[in-house]
């Protein structure tokens, strides 16, 4: 949506920031003849994740702001970690989130003959050479921050001999890593990258899209820029890893003379409590930390999803964090609380027990069945009433009865009466205990005069409790996610030993909850607000009669309440 159109719809105008500043300013002067396309180039090595999700809202949220473009494209240059299962659940993350790139799906792999020519290009111009030194005499004649580098002994061949030796090398004569094509630049250069990086390295290996056709494969450095220009890209939009490869991604592309876009490099995502590094999270699926790609407790959008979380609450949370130029880590509490705010508009209301505690109501008629009336959502009158079915035994939470009640506990205790949502109140006559001394079960007395919760004669009661119907509520599987890691700060996370700062309760399993029995025919991802307890979604693994949920997020807010005192 242009930001005419979002004037037109009523929403308020985007924040300007230094990104749309330069795209603005590019359209103002005519610059690419006002185009705007932009591009979004993922490694199809793993799943894309919420820090993804960011650079995702920018390459497609701005060009679909300015009536503009955007291309995905897969930079698949290393076929040792590549996958079509990855590319896949990356196509389909992307349209989960709301976006589409309509007919423009690109893979580096669908220019691997141009780029080729190019680098023969470049090898004629004196601007390329191959290299017989080892990936660590590379690395070692490469120099340091402080110390410049030295010349390979091979950088002055004749263009001849890197031209014959160059076909070689894709036709397979030579084995893995004994040979590299090298950028001919500076080896004194301040920036390390212009010391004769390497363009083509020697890999025979099997490519997920083209075969055993290719045995050299492009590095990102030579791949990346180039495909910008072929594809007609305006505007490189990359994080801030890649702004000291912004001269050679220049260099290359001025060597050629080809169509320029520009590249400007944002801040990337750093979450409290998250890794987001791809490595890492490579070694946590692999080592079984978690139970795969879409485990809820990983930052993946598939985990995330599987989670409960929504599109539309991921894509609040990349607006609201902004566009910047300068690192920072944004509090897992604010992707939370964007989490809440769509789910409190759009998620029906149920009842669950979780740890659930038998109630008998004994002057209650036995072999009665009331139907109570529960509006699905107060947030959404549109969203109607359902009926709960109430009985003579019910369940409530373990934790709403206490025998020896602290101070300011207001739930259910010996004598104490309490108003049960929806339905009436109760008083607690009795408490039933096991011969280890554990309470099994509850004896209560209700008042028929209190249906829907008031009394005839104005009583107060400060405790409401949730609670099913022993005989219709259903048997469930509720799990209880939260931060995989403990430590707040990702730095800290940088450490080989991740274990270090596993969270031991990221994750609980409640194998004997009881839900109403509305939730029979919940649907796979179907969110729901479960009074009192929080925000939960019907796991893929469900099935009718045998019900699994997972808890997106608790019903606190700690971040609404920083944003209210202006924390």
């Amino acid at each position: 949506m242009t930001e005419n159109e979002r004037a037109e719809a009523g929403e308020p105008e985007r924040p300007r920031d230094f990104i749309r500043e330069i795209v603005e300013g590019d359209i103002r002067a005519g610059k690419n003849g006002g185009r705007v396309h932009t591009r979004f180039p993922p490694e199809p090595n793993g799943y894309l994740h919420i820090g993804h999700a960011k650079a995702i809202s920018i390459d497609f949220g701005i060009a679909e702001e300015y009536g503009g473009l955007c291309n995905l494209r897969f930079d698949d240059t290393n076929p040792v970690k590549e996958e079509t299962e990855y590319v896949e659940g990356m196509k389909h993350d992307i349209r989960w989130l709301g976006y589409d790139w309509g007919d423009r799906l690109f893979f580096a792999s669908d220019y691997y003959e141009q780029l080729y020519t190019w680098a023969v290009e470049l090898i004629r111009k004196g601007k390329a050479y191959v290299c017989d030194l080892s990936p660590d005499e590379v690395r070692e004649y490469r120099g340091t921050l402080t110390e410049p580098g030295r010349e390979s002994p091979y950088r002055n061949r004749s263009v001849e001999e890197n031209l014959a030796l160059f076909g070689r090398m894709r036709n397979g004569a030579f084995p893995d890593g004994s040979r590299t094509l090298r950028a001919k630049i500076d080896m004194a250069a301040s920036n390390v990258n212009m010391r004769d990086p390497i363009m083509y390295r020697i890999l025979h290996a099997t490519h997920h899209r083209t075969g055993d056709a290719w045995c050299i494969y492009p590095t990102y450095d030579w791949a990346h820029g180039q495909s910008d220009s072929m594809e007609g890209i305006t505007h490189s939009l990359c994080d801030l890893a890649y702004e000291i490869h912004r001269p050679l991604y220049d260099w290359f592309l001025e060597a050629l003379g080809a169509h320029h876009p520009q590249q400007i490099e944002f801040a990337r995502l750093n979450l409290t409590h998250t890794v987001l590094s791809k490595r890492k999270l490579i070694r946590i699926v692999r080592d079984g930390i978690v139970k795969g790609w879409d485990d809820p407790r990983m930052p993946t959008l598939c985990g995330l999803r599987r989670r409960g979380y929504t599109p539309e609450a991921i894509r609040t949370f990349c607006e609201r964090i902004g566009v910047a130029k300068r690192d920072s880590v944004v509090d897992a509490g604010l992707l939370e609380h964007c989490l809440r705010e769509d789910l409190n508009r759009r998620a029906p209301r149920v009842m669950a027990v979780l740890r659930p505690l038998r109630v008998v109501i004994e002057n209650y008629p036995e072999g009665i069945v009331e139907q109570v009336e529960a509006l699905n959502n107060p947030e959404d009158p549109a969203q109607g009433t359902r009926l709960l079915p109430f009985s003579r035994v019910l369940y409530i939470e373990q934790e709403d009865f206490r025998e020896d009640p602290p101070k300011k506990f207001y739930r259910l205790a010996p004598g104490r009466e309490v108003r049960l949502k929806h339905a009436y109140f109760i008083r607690c006559v009795d408490v039933v205990k096991d011969h280890a001394g554990e309470i099994r079960e509850l004896r209560c007395t209700y008042d028929p005069q209190t249906m829907g919760g008031s009394s005839p004669d104005g009583r107060e009661i400060k405790g409401t409790l949730h609670w099913v119907s022993a005989d219709h509520a259903l048997h469930a599987e509720v799990r209880l996610y939260s931060h995989l890691f403990s430590e707040p700060d990702p730095a800290k996370l940088e450490g080989e030993d991740l274990t270090q700062f596993l969270n031991p309760t990221s994750l609980q399993v409640l194998s004997d909850c009881r839900v109403e029995a509305s939730l029979a025919d919940a649907g796979p991802l179907q969110s729901y607000q479960f009074l009192r307890q929080g925000y939960f979604c019907t796991d893929p693994e469900s099935r009718p009669n045998a019900l699994v949920f997972n808890r997106s997020v608790a019903l606190r807010d700690s971040w609404a309440k920083l944003e209210k005192a202006g924390g």
